[in-house]
């Protein structure tokens, strides 16, 4: 059986590992530039830049969750949801569940007036398990962004 705990520095080997699986699976297996030095620093450095949720299946890390703040002008503070994965072979489990559970408690727990995230439009079983949890899908909005090149490309324009 499964836990879910505060994920630690030494967990952040399998966390990678987990993101490159979900990279894969969205078919941008070549997009992953962090490496598990940058989840430690960044996660648990002087300057903590997210929170990260892990389940545990028999101490291999079979599922995660990373969250971090944001503001709304419009509600105030909130947190982003960067990732919900679980392995796959986990999938089905109440994992996911689980783990979003956890982000819920977290997030109340700061007194957060919204989490957010992201889902891709063609994974239509995440769409369904948000949705099914209460979730609200904006489908009417879309995702901008930009990268380091754009950002270079912005300012030589500019």
């Amino acid at each position: 059986m499964y836990k879910i705990r505060e994920a630690q520095a030494a967990d952040m080997a399998q966390v990678l590992k987990l993101i490159k699986e979900l990279a894969s699976f969205e078919k941008e297996a070549d997009a992953v530039e962090v490496n598990e030095k940058d989840l430690i620093n960044d996660g648990f450095g002087d300057e903590k830049l997210f929170q990260c949720f892990v389940a545990e299946n028999d101490d291999v890390i079979v599922g995660m969750a990373l969250v971090y703040p944001r503001y709304s002008t419009w509600k105030g503070p909130v947190i982003h949801l960067e990732d919900l994965i679980v392995t796959e072979t986990m999938r089905g489990t109440g994992l996911g569940s689980a783990l979003l559970t956890a982000v819920v408690k977290y997030g109340k727990s700061l007194g957060v007036k919204r989490i957010s995230w992201e889902v891709i439009d063609w994974n239509e079983p995440a769409i369904a398990f948000y949705e099914k949890k209460g979730a609200r899908v904006m489908r009417d909005w879309d995702v901008v962004q930009l990268d380091e090149q754009g950002m270079d490309r912005f300012l030589e324009n500019n």
